[in-house]
């Protein structure tokens, strides 16, 4: 399907050249096609200035503050969020405010140079936290130690680097000619279109964004600064006056359903809830209705169907000689079904990326070259000056493979074939990730590393281990949130005409300076174990329950999960064999990805993803014209409001939290 978002006109800054009104695309192009289609009416990288020394300065000094905000919220809430629509904001904000204490001496940038700054923060803020908060804080409550500076740091520059590079051949194959939308990608295109913005028609959308902004920051205030308030009132220095006001203005985190909606017996988990949070709305009225109802036909099968039966089946065999119940019901009687869900879900997502790839081969070919013989050959000269040559994905991966394998050895005693089987590992998680990421704007990193974990647990030399499980999969998932996190910022670049070979050096730039930031942070934040026990922990103690299962063997896996990952992988190939054979019924099945992905996220999570979706749906349906010119603004401000706030209330936990520390 054609992105229309990919030919839409684009305002330059002020003395920039416009892009002209771009002629449509059909959905039946060719690679080459599009190619050229790209080339001629989009790309402004020649036109623009895009890497500059300030440009990615200023974006690395604000990426490592958004680092050590993500570090953060991975250890208390269990997520990182993601930094490309708030870095694009504060990075404009940022520079037009120094611009204005310099007395106009510096110059404005151009929106290319902009796009280039957030892409440099991005890279530090997103893909280095994350890996420090989840494995090496499973590790510390394993071993009760921190891991020397010259491990950690490496480690975190190398996993980060390796999923830049991993990247660069699925970039032209799901950006160039797939068009996945990468929603977050297209918000912050739209963004930054909106802050350069001149004429009647881009001003009228520009003031849509901006409302929409104000509404999600307002609805993401509501949500998240009682966290804050948390954190202080934990500081020994409690704001009397903002928990008045807190206890009269507020948003639940979520909003349970009547408990006769719910399947189960009175006494266990409510697990039907709506998330009052436009952020994933947003984010369902770019990704479109097909996906978002996959997402919720999923989450009902699991929670109305499988979920129930599979508690009547535990009591039904319980006490049985070897066998493994599908649930641990916690001390309260509730049980997740998600902790069983996600090997199912993670099979359909990861069999269904490599089939779409087995069936798109000489497409995905095409991304390991661009230079071709023949006509094209003028055309191709010209992309080649703007992709990242496979030349720099070989010189890259080489010495960092060879460094991520060493680094494994020496701290962890991975032997040398298992660290080389990790960074293979590192390209399907990679692939998976930003696949998911294209079609959900969702990146499953845990349930990914939960697959890691499974298949070491079955190595020899690895059996048996949990340091080799934790951070093998610490390795893998990392490297397949850094990939997701480099085609979500390129799909900005790529709406923007921006050069993706500079935009590739940017991001390399970025993750040294997260690197730089995150390491002392983890350290000054987490002093020792007795420190990292006083956070909440969510994500680093699910890595550490799966490692200590899966290390007492496979054994200890339920058996009604091992059923659910050969019918996920089952499913996984069959639904992209009937949308290559009968493209004419695509419409009118599941997307794979989207099945997938609710059955490792919470079912409010889906309900928000599908409101979304309808919501435009039914505007498309009373009057196409405004949906077509608004849908996109509207959802992008509700998108960057709410992540920008949230990103903004992680930064101030963040210094309260170095204040608990000290």
């Amino acid at each position: 399907m054609n992105d229309p978002d990919a030919t839409a006109a684009s305002s330059a800054g002020a003395n920039e050249p416009a892009i002209p009104t771009v002629p449509a695309l059909p959905d039946t192009a060719t690679p080459d096609e599009k190619d050229a289609h790209w080339l001629t009416y989009v790309y402004q990288g020649d036109k623009q200035r895009q890497l500059t020394l300030r440009a990615v300065l200023t974006g690395g000094l604000l990426g490592m503050l958004m680092s050590i905000s993500n570090l953060y919220t991975t250890l208390q809430l269990g997520w990182s969020f993601g930094v490309a629509i708030t870095a694009c904001v504060l990075s404009f904000v940022l520079w037009n405010g120094l611009r204005a204490l310099s007395g106009g001496r510096l110059g404005q940038m151009s929106m290319l140079e902009t796009n280039c700054m957030q892409s440099t923060a991005s890279a530090a803020g997103y893909s280095t936290g994350s890996t420090v908060g989840t494995a090496f804080g499973a590790l510390m409550l394993l071993t009760g130690a921190h891991q020397p500076w010259h491990i950690l740091a490496p480690f975190v520059f190398f996993t980060a680097a390796l999923g830049i590079l991993l990247a660069i051949p699925m970039k032209r194959q799901m950006l160039n000619y797939e068009q996945l939308k990468f929603p977050s990608g297209i918000a912050a295109a739209e963004t930054l279109r909106s802050l350069y913005s001149h004429g009647k028609e881009a001003l009228r959308k520009a003031y849509s964004l901006l409302f929409a902004l104000l509404f999600g920051g307002l609805v993401g205030l509501l949500r998240t600064y009682g966290t804050l308030i948390e954190q202080l009132r934990n500081t020994g220095r409690p704001q009397a006056w903002l928990e008045k006001i807190q206890s009269v203005l507020h948003l639940p985190e979520v909003i349970h359903f009547p408990q006769w909606l719910n399947p189960l017996p009175r006494g266990q988990m409510t697990y039907y809830s709506f998330e009052p949070s436009v952020l994933l709305i947003g984010a369902g009225m770019i990704v479109g209705l097909r996906v978002c109802l996959s997402m919720l036909a999923g989450a009902i099968v699991l929670y109305v169907g499988v979920a129930p039966w599979l508690l009547s089946f535990d009591a039904a065999h319980a006490g049985l000689a070897g066998y493994v119940p599908s649930f641990r019901l916690s001390p309260e009687g509730n049980f997740y079904p998600i902790r069983w869900a996600l090997w199912g879900g993670t099979a359909i997502m990861v069999f269904s990326s490599f089939t779409s790839v087995a069936l798109q081969w000489r497409t995905f070919v095409r991304a390991f070259t661009v230079f071709k013989k023949g006509p094209a050959r003028a055309q191709s000269d010209r992309l080649a000056d703007v992709e990242v040559p496979t030349s720099w994905l070989i010189v890259g991966l080489i010495p960092i493979s060879i460094g991520m394998v060493i680094v494994q050895y020496l701290a962890f005693h991975i032997a040398i074939p298992l660290g080389i089987v990790s960074v293979a590992l590192s390209f399907v998680v990679a692939l998976v990730c930003c696949r998911a990421t294209g079609e959900t704007d969702t990146t499953p990193i845990g349930p990914m590393g939960k697959v890691t974990q499974l298949i070491f647990a079955l190595l020899p030399g690895a059996r048996g281990s949990a340091t080799i499980n934790l951070m093998a999969a610490g390795a893998t998932s990392a490297a397949g949130a850094s990939a997701a996190d480099l085609l979500t910022v390129l799909k900005t670049g790529h709406l923007l005409g921006a050069n993706a070979r500079r935009q590739f050096m940017a991001m390399f730039f970025g993750v040294l300076c997260g690197t730089l930031a995150v390491v002392p942070a983890w350290y000054l934040m987490v002093p020792d174990k007795a420190a990292l026990e006083k956070f909440a922990l969510p994500a680093a103690l699910m890595w550490k329950a799966v490692a200590d299962l899966l290390t007492q063997g496979v054994s200890m896996l339920p058996h009604t999960a091992i059923w659910a990952i050969v019918l996920g992988s089952l499913l996984g190939v069959a639904l992209p064999l009937l949308e290559k054979l009968f493209p004419k019924v695509r419409p009118w099945l599941p997307s794979a990805m989207g099945l997938g992905l609710s059955w490792v996220i919470p079912f409010q999570n889906s309900l928000a993803f599908v409101i979304g979706a309808s919501l435009t749906a039914l505007w498309t349906w009373g009057h196409r014209k405004s949906a077509d010119d608004y849908n996109v603004p509207i959802a992008s401000g509700f998108v960057a409001g709410e992540s920008l706030v949230a990103a903004i209330i992680a930064i101030l936990c963040t210094v309260a939290g170095l204040l608990v520390v000290k």
